[in-house]
């Protein structure tokens, strides 16, 4: 990823790069359990929502940066408890990949 996002599901971690470079993380990140897993693969940021909240579950996400289908986003979120398969991060490190990621960026998740 020349731009973007990346996250590695082994090492519970995710980072933004800019142009080739890491500007931010890599970060301690939570995933989804294995019933709801995060999903691997090359995916584009589609939409962003700083204040979101889920109309499926009837929970708060801050932050949000929607990345693949089914609403999965990187958001603010408990690193210690599974979600839904969304990428969670603490409030700090959301807050920076909202404001570092645009629509369009790649996400790369292994």
């Amino acid at each position: 990823v020349a731009t973007g996002a990346c996250v590695s599901l082994a090492q519970r971690l995710a980072w933004l790069v800019r142009d080739g470079r890491v500007v931010h993380g890599p970060v301690p990140a939570g995933f989804g359990p294995p019933d709801q897993a995060t999903p691997a693969g090359s995916f584009h940021v589609v939409w962003k929502d700083r204040e979101h909240r889920s109309s499926v579950y009837g929970t708060d996400m801050p932050n949000s940066v929607f990345f693949a289908a089914g609403g999965i986003a990187f958001h603010a979120g408990p690193l210690d408890a599974p979600s839904h398969g969304c990428v969670h991060l603490t409030d700090a490190d959301s807050a920076a990949f909202f404001d570092g990621l645009k629509v369009g960026d790649a996400v790369q998740v292994l």
